[in-house]
């Protein structure tokens, strides 16, 4: 089938160039703009626009989905199908386009965490276990009709990087099986599950990202892992009444409760950072202090002038 591929980051690169080695024929690709970022505002390419560029496919950066000039060149590629991964909502006029329709691939299983950021939401909140949808789109957000689904299991030393990773290794495969399906018409598209309780994923901000020590120890660490390596827990360590921001991007809890340290002090032991807890001890393993680079404890402990006073803030 001919296709047109529709995504920005590195998981929608991944899965665009499965399809190039596949059968299907890519006739074209649609990402985000160029635009300017960093401190030098260098002008910045999505990971889709540079592999497309790589292998010299025609590539459609719009500004606006439903400019008339974009959708006669969309419609001028004559696609049998369009497939979206991690890219934004589209219009109507976009997805009612192709003939076999146009499908996403999810970082999840639908209908639970819909949204943003389904990968980081499936750790933060504690799950054993998650997976890959591909469904058509209508016009709400992560509603539409399954075509096909995959379960990923995660494993406690998973984070948000390598279970992205996964994912994305099991979403390319499941994208090529819908496209093969479609095209030979063997998949039957079923509407969502009406399950009890459905979790979201909304997008993270910083605000969300913030520690709370107050919370059960293994939230806590959930929440480490669920938002390592981006965009990264963060705490205030604070001395002589001057706070540091710090990112927490590894650490591990034990539920030896210590009398002699009171929780929101901060212990260096053993080249360990350890933070009391009502429930134990979290041991930071790996962290960024604001304006340096990412570093092991033993190396942030090295480089303190003062090892005593510390606190949480």
């Amino acid at each position: 089938m001919k296709i047109v591929f529709m995504g920005t980051p590195e998981f929608a690169a991944i899965c665009l160039e499965e399809i190039l080695k596949s059968k299907h024929e890519v006739v074209g690709v649609v990402t985000v703009p160029d635009k300017p970022a960093g401190r030098g505002q260098k002008i910045s390419q999505s990971a889709v626009a540079k592999l497309s560029i790589e292998n010299n496919l025609k590539l459609l950066q719009p500004e606006k989905l439903k400019n008339p000039e974009f959708l006669e060149e969309l419609k001028s590629l004559n696609a049998d199908a369009f497939v979206v991964v991690a890219f934004r909502m589209l219009p109507k006029e976009v997805w009612q386009i192709p003939v076999k329709g146009t499908f996403n691939l999810h970082a999840s299983l639908l209908p639970q965490y819909r949204g943003a950021a389904p990968i980081n939401w499936a750790i933060i909140n504690g799950e054993s276990q998650t997976g890959v949808t591909t469904f058509l789109i209508d016009e709400k957000i992560d509603t539409g009709n399954i075509l096909l689904k995959e379960k990923v299991e995660i494993l406690p030393e998973d984070n948000a990087g390598t279970l992205h990773d996964k994912l994305a290794e099991t979403g390319k495969r499941l994208i090529i099986e819908t496209l093969n399906g479609l095209e030979e018409n063997l998949i039957e598209a079923k509407p969502q599950e009406s399950l009890g309780e459905l979790k979201s994923a909304p997008k993270i901000f910083k605000e969300d990202c913030e520690i709370d020590w107050s919370e059960p120890i293994e939230k806590i660490h959930n929440k480490v892992r669920g938002l390592s390596p981006y965009p990264a827990a963060w705490t205030n360590f604070i001395h002589e009444d001057e706070p540091r921001m710090v990112k927490i991007y590894k650490g591990h809890f034990d539920n030896q409760v210590n009398s002699d340290l009171k929780p929101g002090t901060i212990s260096f032991e053993k080249n360990q950072i350890q933070i009391p807890h009502s429930e134990g001890n979290y041991i930071i393993e790996e962290l960024q202090p604001q304006g340096k680079k990412r570093m092991s404890a033993r190396d942030f402990i090295n480089g303190l002038k003062e090892k005593t006073g510390w606190n949480l803030g």
